[in-house]
């Protein structure tokens, strides 16, 4: 490894411990900030809370033994979802890219399902599947599974054209070209679709259980509200934030393995 490359490395290595720490001092400042101006009154601690008060909330729900119920519940809607949507996306947007007249028929029906309000449609998931997790799943998956097959299909239409010409020279077949050539070349694509998937899978997943849940995070959310204890309200909020974050940094890092 040349000299050069070695110092090329080190400032990337000084740049990245740069923006992490610029990261943690801003998260610090904006933590004492909203702590000190509830405390002092300035702001309504009954309506913003406070992070004291919200660590508060966090430890009684684990000392009552609620605490990681309500997470795995949560967190298992979400993986259910976020597989079930990453598969059934992928699979569409490979269907419609092998039959392009395919896409072209259902292209104005999926713009016309994507822009509908998903919520909307809660109540008759009731009725059809019942007030359980079905409806969860499904209410997650009627959100994350149009985008994910929008976001890998795009990439996949905007394969290099000489390296397809390339295999058509060689004569491959639709089979060889999808499988070497097009999937291989659309690995961040099809990366960034999950990236976008768990987030919809998040959003999804709170929705339904705003609906049907008994127990999760989007539950106790729910409840906080009914009975005007904010301070639960925002324990929930800070537990989403915190499972998406860690999720989201899981995919960050088959992302990084990916480029090496």
């Amino acid at each position: 490894m040349s000299t050069e490359h070695k110092l090329y490395l080190k400032r990337l290595k000084r740049n990245k411990r740069t923006i992490i720490l610029i990261q943690i001092i801003l998260t610090t400042l904006f933590i004492l900030t909203w702590e000190l101006l509830s405390k002092y009154n300035i702001i309504n601690s009954f309506i913003f809370s406070s992070p004291s008060k919200i660590i508060n909330t966090i430890i009684n729900l684990y000392v009552n033994n609620n605490l990681f119920i309500h997470i795995w519940v949560t967190l298992k809607e979400i993986i259910l979802s976020f597989s079930f949507g990453s598969i059934l996306g992928f699979s569409l947007a490979i269907i419609f890219y092998l039959i392009p007249n395919l896409k072209k028929i259902f292209d104005p029906f999926l713009t016309l399902f994507n822009s509908l309000p998903k919520v909307s449609l809660g109540p008759l998931l009731i009725i059809w599947l019942g007030a359980n997790i079905k409806s969860i799943i499904v209410m997650s998956l009627l959100i994350n599974t149009i985008v994910t097959l929008i976001t890998i299909y795009n990439g996949l239409i905007n394969t290099d054209s000489y390296k397809l010409k390339l295999f058509k020279t060689f004569k491959a077949t639709k089979y060889q070209t999808l499988i070497y050539l097009i999937i291989p070349h659309n690995k961040e694509a099809i990366i960034s679709s999950l990236k976008l998937n768990i987030s919809m899978s998040l959003i999804g997943v709170i929705m339904g259980e705003f609906l049907v849940s008994k127990a999760g995070i989007g539950y106790l959310i729910l409840y906080g509200t009914q009975v005007f204890n904010l301070d639960l309200v925002m324990s929930g909020i800070v537990l989403i934030m915190i499972i998406s974050f860690i999720i989201y940094e899981l995919i960050n890092i088959i992302e990084i393995k990916n480029r090496t």
